[in-house]
C-alpha cells in the first residue's frame, strides 16, 4: 500500500550514527519527489546532534534510551498530537516497534518478516519485498522503491552548513600540514584496531606521506585509552580532536585529506563526504557495512580469507581485527597517494 499523500512523514531510526547516515539519502529523495514533505525524526540524541540543521530534517523527537522506560513515556507523549502520512520504520529492533505503535499514520511500512527481528514486523502495516542481502544504504533504499520514488541518485547533504565553515577554517588553521583523520576506536572492542599500531602509523603518516595526524571519536573509556597509549608510543605526536562533537567532527573529516577508520559512524560520515577513507575491516562484512560505492581499493580486508569470496551477510567474525598488519595499512596509504592525493591536485 503506497500512502495517498506525503506531507507528513515519520521516521523510526533511533540509534547508531552509522545508520543515521545511511537515512539522509531517503530524505534527499523523498524531499525532491515531494517538496513540501514534512520529516520528523526519532532519534536518540548522539545521532540528532548530527542531523539537526539537516535541510531536509524538519522535527526530531528524542529518545533518550539513558531514561530507560520513560523514554518511551516522553516519546509517546510527544507522538500523541502528531499524524502521519506514513512512518517508515527503518530499525528492526523490538524498542523501534514499540515507538512505531505509538504513531498515528494509516500506513506504516517497515521490514520484511524474514528481516525484522524482534517481531517488528507486528507493528506495521506494510511491509518492504523481501530481498536477498545486500549493503545498509541499499537496504534502506528499498523503502524508496516500495514508495515508487526514484532513488537514482544518492545524495546525503551532510555539511559542514556555512556557520560551521569558520570553526573548521580555525582548527585547520593551527596545522602545518595536511590532516589524516585517524577514528581510534569504536561502540564495539571487536570492531577495534590496536593502537600501538595505530602509533606506528602516525609516524608513517608524518615521515613519510607529510600528513598531520588528528585523532577523532568521543571520550568513552576506551577512546581514551587508545589516545594514551598512541600518546605514549608515536614519536610525532599526533593531534587529539576527541570529544568534540559530531558537527565538528563533519568539520574535520571534511576538512582531511584522507580519514582512516574501523567500521563505525565516522567511516559513513567521510564517504558521505567524498573524503577518501581507508576501511579497516574485520569482524563486520565490507559487502553489507563497508563504504558505500566509493573507495573499495582503500578496503583492508581482514573478514575474508585470502582469495573467499564470502557472500553479503550479518554473520560477524570476532578476532580478525589483529589480523591487519602495520604494512596492510600503509600499502593502503600509498594506494591513496597514487590513486587520490596526485588526482587532487
Amino acid at each position: 500500500m503506497r500512502p495517498a499523500r506525503l506531507d507528513r512523514v515519520c521516521i523510526v531510526m533511533m540509534s547508531a550514527v552509522g545508520d543515521a547516515v545511511h537515512v539522509l539519502p531517503v530524505l534527499h529523495a523523498l524531499n525532491r519527489h515531494s517538496p513540501q514533505s514534512h520529516i520528523t525524526w526519532v532519534l536518540q540524541p548522539g545521532p540528532a546532534s548530527l542531523v539537526r540543521g539537516h535541510p531536509h530534517v524538519d522535527d526530531i523527537l528524542l529518545f533518550d534510551r539513558t531514561k530507560r522506560w520513560r523514554a518511551f513515556r516522553d516519546v509517546r507523549r510527544e507522538l500523541a498530537s502528531r499524524t502521519f502520512d506514513v512512518v517508515l520504520d527503518f530499525q528492526v529492533y523490538f524498542k523501534a516497534g514499540i515507538v512505531t505503535s505509538f504513531t498515528r499514520a494509516p500506513v506504516k511500512m517497515g521490514f520484511d518478516r524474514a528481516r525484522a527481528r524482534d517481531l517488528n514486523w507486528l507493528f506495521t502495516t506494510d511491509r518492504i519485498p523481501p530481498h536477498a542481502p545486500q549493503h545498509v544504504q541499499d537496504q534502506y533504499l528499498e523503502f524508496l522503491s516500495a514508495l515508487g520514488i526514484p532513488n537514482d541518485q544518492v545524495v546525503w547533504e551532510l555539511g559542514p552548513w556555512a556557520e560551521e565553515r569558520q570553526w573548521q577554517r580555525d582548527f585547520f588553521s593551527k596545522l602545518d600540514r595536511p590532516a589524516a583523520s585517524i577514528v581510534v576506536a569504536t561502540s564495539k572492542s571487536q570492531k577495534d584496531w590496536l593502537p600501538e599500531r595505530w602509533a606506528e602509523v602516525v609516524d608513517v603518516l608524518y615521515h613519510e606521506f607529510g600528513l598531520e595526524s588528528v585523532l577523532v571519536g568521543g571520550r568513552s573509556e576506551r577512546e581514551l585509552a587508545a589516545e594514551r597509549i598512541i600518546m605514549e608510543r608515536a614519536r610525532h605526536k599526533p593531534v587529539s580532536a576527541l570529544g568534540s562533537g559530531l558537527r565538528n567532527l563533519v568539520g574535520i573529516l571534511d576538512g582531511s585529506a584522507l580519514v582512516l577508520a574501523p567500521d563505525t559512524g565516522p567511516l559513513h560520515i567521510a564517504v558521505a563526504l567524498d573524503r577518501p577513507v581507508i576501511s579497516l575491516m574485520g569482524y563486520t562484512n565490507p559487502k553489507r557495512t563497508g563504504p558505500y560505492r566509493r573507495f573499495h581499493d582503500l578496503i583492508v580486508d581482514a573478514y575474508g580469507e585470502p582469495g573467499e569470496d564470502y557472500p553479503i551477510s550479518m554473520e560477524n567474525r570476532p578476532d580478525r581485527m589483529p589480523r591487519i598488519s602495520v604494512a596492510d595499512v600503509v600499502e593502503r596509504i600509498e594506494r591513496w597517494r597514487t590513486r587520490y592525493a596526485v588526482a587532487s591536485r
